[in-house]
Parts: structure tokens; sequence; C-alpha cells
């Protein structure tokens, strides 16, 4: 029981809900999630298994892609409907498809993003949400985030639905606020759907049903790590004992056997090697 499941992670759950249900089903305490979602959001948790726990932070850092909802006319001190009302407008909101058509596009690219308060970055040790519990003000360092992609998919009554594919840390709740400010209205996110993390997509998820019922099957690392660059090494022992490789290889690279097998990730030294980051054997 190696290996990564993919989960349709209903609303009102936690991540660590589901890493916890995982465990249950498979009788195993080694089980680990790529991403957290917000008990609001559903969609995409990449969840991996005894050896495959090793790999997470490899697949936390992958790209993903959101369909989410925007609700103006409405500011939260958490940017969603969970919230506390901070600002609310009452008289009624018009907007057009080419308006919010064209800020979209101002989003494009890479950028600076705020995040919320109400989030788990940590500042001085502390998380952020500790601090708004708490009453506190800290100061919170914009991040660098970019965003590849995003479609207007649907405007209804005060609500603008739309896909996003974006960097690793980008908040969307801190977007939605941010494209309410440029429409000229509070906003808040009233919905969120993670539909891809990675080269993961939301057609290869099971359900909790599915799980329980043991209808489901693993993604093996091959299988995951299929896109990036990759290294066939032919004596094992030089991954085994964590030496360089020689190569011109850029970035992170996967090392295999002969047979195909993945041992561990590489990453370019700047000096023609690579250099052992976690094996995975």
């Amino acid at each position: 029981m190696n290996g990564i499941i993919l989960i349709n992670k209903p609303l009102n759950y936690t991540s660590h809900d589901i890493v916890g249900r995982v465990r249950r089903v498979l009788h195993t305490k080694k089980v680990g999630h790529c991403g957290t979602l917000d008990p609001m959001a559903s969609g995409v948790l990449v969840v991996c298994v005894n050896k495959a726990t090793k790999a997470i932070q490899f697949l936390t850092s992958d790209d993903k892609e959101y369909q989410a909802t925007l609700r103006l006319g409405m500011a939260t001190d958490t940017y969603d409907l969970e919230g506390e009302v901070l600002e609310k407008v009452n008289e009624p909101i018009s907007i057009d498809r080419q308006q919010v058509e064209e800020v979209l596009r101002q989003f494009l690219g890479k950028q600076k993003q705020l995040p919320p308060i109400y989030s788990a970055i940590k500042v001085n040790g502390k998380k952020l949400y500790e601090y708004a519990r708490e009453g506190k003000t800290v100061e919170i360092e914009p991040r660098d985030i970019e965003i590849t992609d995003i479609e207007l998919l649907d405007i209804k009554d005060q609500e603008i639905t739309f896909r996003v594919a974006c960097s690793k840390g980008t908040y969307i709740r801190s977007l939605c606020v941010d494209i309410a400010k440029k429409l000229g209205y509070p906003g808040c996110m009233s919905a969120l759907v993670r539909t891809k993390a990675g080269s993961f997509s939301l057609d290869q998820c099971v359900t909790l049903e599915q799980l329980e019922n043991n209808e489901y099957t693993f993604i093996s690392l091959e299988e995951a790590f299929q896109e990036m660059p990759t290294y066939i090494i032919e004596d094992e022992n030089i991954v085994l004992h964590g030496k360089q490789i020689p190569s011109d290889l850029e970035g992170q690279v996967v090392i295999k056997n002969k047979e195909g097998k993945v041992l561990a990730i590489y990453e370019q030294t700047g000096h023609h090697t690579l250099k052992n980051v976690r094996g995975l054997w």
C-alpha cells in the first residue's frame, strides 16, 4: 500500500479529516495530504500513503486550478462567507460581462498578493489566524504568485464564477477580494472547487463513499512524476549513497533505475551535477 489516492473532498470537511478517514480505511498511520483545502472548499485533494509521503514536498509545489465564485456587495474578515460581515452594499449592483472580463485579464501574470489574515501563514512562529482570533494586528508581507490563466464562466445576480490557474501559494479568497475592489465593490468568496492539482484532475478523484467501499486505485510515484525531467541511473548505489550525478539537466529531476522505478529527486547544483534532495525508495 504505497502510492497516491485522489479524493474529491466534500464541503465541511478539513483536509485533516480526510487524512484521518484514509488512515482508518487503510489501517495505516503514514498518510499525508498535499495542499490544504479549507472546509468550505471542495475538489482535488492529493493524499499520499506510506512511502509516497516522502514525495509530499514535491507534489505540494505543483500549480493548481480552481473554479471560484465571488459574491459582490459584501466584505468579511475571513474573505469568505464564514466570516464576520464588515461591509455590505444594499443597493442593486450592476456589472456587465465585458467589464468583468477586462478586470480579470488585469490579474494575469506574476504579481504580489496579500494573504488573508485568516490563514495558516506563520509570522514570528505564530499563525496569522491566531493573531486574528486574539484581536492583534500584525504586518502581513505580500507574497509572489503567478496567475497563468483566468476565464469568466458565469455572472448571475451579484455572483461571478470564474476559472483560474495559478501557482502554489495563491489565495483565491484574496483574489476574489482584489477583483471586487477593481470592480468598485466590496466582495468575498462564496464557493471554491479545486479542479486540478498539478497533473491530477477532478475526474480522477474518488468520493469518500467510494473510498469506504474500496473503489479506488493507487497512483504510483512513477505516474505522478511522469512529466518531470528524468535521469536513468545504471548503478543504483550512486543514489542509495546520496552521491552527485554528472548532468546538465535543469531544475529538479526524477532519478529512476533501469526498470523505471523512482529512486529519488535530485536537483541541479549549477556546476553540471545533480545533488540528492530526497530519496524515495
